[in-house]
């Protein structure tokens, strides 16, 4: 069994935080469970544009408001809490949150917590734990 609170990631090398977001990552490759967990919280009107290209994600919105857009097809939905989406054609997305969002994310392959955005803003696939 593996129990992590979210002040256990505050501060370390767990919690990622950049100008747009900032990710706390609770459960990553190395808890060998096959998938990763996150809380992302993103900053009011900011535009973040995501795609990753080796990774599924699923994220459930908890807290704040924001549009999701399709970059491919052009297709926009509306986010609030009890939102949740599925990025399972490794779609190239834009998130631009109305007010500061948090969301609850979940990663097949399970990240590392060692992954960066590249200037595309794939993360990397690194499968070593």
């Amino acid at each position: 069994m593996f129990v992590r609170d979210l002040d256990d990631v505050t501060g370390t090398e767990d919690d990622v935080e950049t100008p747009n977001w900032r990710s706390k990552r609770l459960l990553l490759a190395e808890h060998g469970a096959g998938f990763s967990v996150h809380e992302t919280t993103l900053q009011a009107n900011t535009v973040n544009d995501f795609w990753y290209a080796h990774h599924v994600e699923a994220v459930f919105i908890t807290h704040g408001e924001g549009e999701l857009t399709d970059q491919e097809t052009g297709k926009t939905y509306l986010l609030r809490p009890g939102t949740v989406y599925l990025l399972d054609g490794h779609e190239h997305h834009q998130l631009r949150p109305t007010t500061e969002m948090r969301a609850v994310c979940v990663f097949n392959p399970p990240l590392t917590g060692r992954e960066v955005h590249d200037e595309d803003g794939v993360y990397p696939l690194i499968t070593d734990r």
